[in-house]
C-alpha cells in the first residue's frame, strides 16, 4: 500500500529545496513544544541557557545556574539537559556537570 502522507511530505521538501533554500528540516512534535517552551521562560538574571551544538539542537542544551543568596551563593552550577523527541511525555535526561562538595566553613568541628 502507497503512504500518501509519506509521499506528500516528500513532494513538499521537495518543494520547499526547489526555492533555492538551504533543506528543511522536519521537526518532531516535541521539538515543537520545547521550542514553544524556551521561548515562554522567565528566567531569573542568574540563570543562563546555551546550546552548544548551535540553535539548532534544541533537545540538547546546558542551564548554568549562578545563586545570588543562600548556602550556594558565589557558585557556578552547570547542568545538561537531553531531550528526548517524545518531550513531554518523557522527561528529559538531566545531569549535573560541577562537581559539588561541602565547603571547609560549613563542616562541623568535633
Amino acid at each position: 500500500m502507497i503512504n500518501l502522507f509519506k509521499i506528500k511530505g516528500q513532494k513538499n521538501e521537495e518543494a520547499a529545496n526547489s526555492k533555492g533554500g538551504p533543506p528543511v528540516k522536519k521537526q518532531s512534535p516535541g521539538e515543537l513544544r520545547l521550542h514553544k517552551d524556551i521561548a515562554e521562560l522567565n528566567l531569573p538574571k542568574t540563570t543562563k541557557i546555551s546550546f552548544p551544538n548551535g540553535k539548532d539542537d534544541l533537545m540538547n542544551f546546558e542551564a548554568t545556574l549562578r545563586p545570588d543568596e543562600g548556602y550556594y551563593v558565589g557558585g557556578t552550577f552547570t547542568f545538561t539537559f537531553q531531550v528526548s523527541p517524545s518531550y513531554p511525555h518523557e522527561a528529559p535526561k538531566v545531569k549535573c556537570k560541577t562537581k559539588v562538595t561541602q565547603s571547609d566553613s560549613c563542616q562541623s568541628s568535633s
